[in-house]
């Protein structure tokens, strides 16, 4: 593959940056902790990786589509997975698959609030996730329950300084992939976000494809709340919050066209390395909280603007 070939794909983008950034943080550093901050980098960017790879999937369906429940999902799914497990390594099985029926749940309730009461997808979900948050308010708010230790010390295992739990995030992120563009639901998924009216004409499911990318996009949102009580031993009510912004820009500086049609599984990989290695190397630098989020706000919303100004212009699949 020649270099230009490479740097017409929209992707390719988001890991420039990254990289970028990361030789930035290490010249101020002198090289120290480089290998330390890849290995922080890939541990913290795995979570945004997942509820990115669900917000991908529902922006692709087309103009309009989001999902703004996440942020409440994670952090209900994260006290339901913790409850389940109860401490003991037999029950994660169990945590897991109730924290992907949490997941699942709240994204079939997603559909069904936009297609019975046809209102918009942003004002369905973000209603939804008001109600998601009440219930995890009167069910999670002071729930101390640890995660089982198995569980645990997985998702913070390493292996030659990779996280174990980025490996297992690969692979799902190949399997996302390859779903998109090898199965009838991924193509239909990519046709409607194309052309919704003419996928309908060309008998595709319209709406059965979107009811089970919202349910997709739902339990990729509630593993993420499972994944996240485990790394931050315990669940927490806000513990997804600061994937709101953040699942939406991985998703538009990854190449994903937010016209719909066109989704960029890597892109997502590059954004959300991105992300993580410009926080890390803004409090390299030294600089406070509150310069550190304006700072970053900033960026991101450039960075948005601009990627979304390419993926506007080129709809289609990737």
């Amino acid at each position: 593959m020649s270099v230009t070939t490479l740097l017409s794909r929209p992707w390719i983008w988001s890991f420039l940056g990254a990289a970028v950034v990361f030789i930035l943080a290490v010249s101020f550093t002198g090289g120290v902790g480089a290998g330390g901050m890849i290995t922080t980098a890939l541990a913290l960017a795995v979570f945004t990786i997942v509820v990115g790879l669900g917000q991908m999937i529902v922006i692709t369906l087309g103009p309009g589509n989001v999902d703004l429940s996440l942020p409440a999902n994670i952090g209900l799914a994260s006290a339901v997975s913790m409850t389940v497990m109860n401490g003991s390594d037999s029950l994660v099985a169990a945590g897991l698959l109730a924290a992907l029926g949490c997941g699942l749940a709240i994204g079939i309730a997603n559909y069904l609030m936009i297609r019975t009461l046809g209102i918009p997808p942003i004002v369905a979900t973000l209603s939804s996730s008001f109600i998601v948050q009440s219930v995890d308010i009167a069910y999670g708010r002071g729930l101390q329950i640890k995660p089982p230790p198995g569980f645990g010390d997985f998702i913070n295992l390493q292996i030659l300084g990779v996280p174990v739990s980025a490996i297992f995030v690969l692979l799902l992120s190949a399997v996302i992939a390859i779903a998109l563009r090898r199965t009838v639901y991924g193509r239909s998924v990519l046709a409607v976000g194309q052309n919704a009216r003419a996928a309908l004409f060309a008998g595709l499911a319209v709406e059965r494809t979107r009811a089970m990318t919202y349910g997709l996009c739902g339990m990729l949102g509630g593993l993420d709340g499972a994944l996240l009580a485990g790394y931050f031993q315990g669940a927490n009510v806000d513990i997804g919050n600061e994937y709101l912004l953040s699942s939406i820009a991985v998703v538009v500086i990854g190449g994903t066209s937010v016209a719909g049609g066109k989704a960029s599984v890597p892109g997502i990989w590059g954004a959300s390395l991105f992300l993580v290695l410009l926080l890390t190397m803004l409090n390299t630098f030294g600089v406070s909280a509150g310069v550190r989020l304006v700072a970053t706000g900033i960026i991101i919303v450039a960075v948005i603007v601009a990627a979304g100004s390419r993926s506007l212009s080129s709809p289609g699949s990737n």
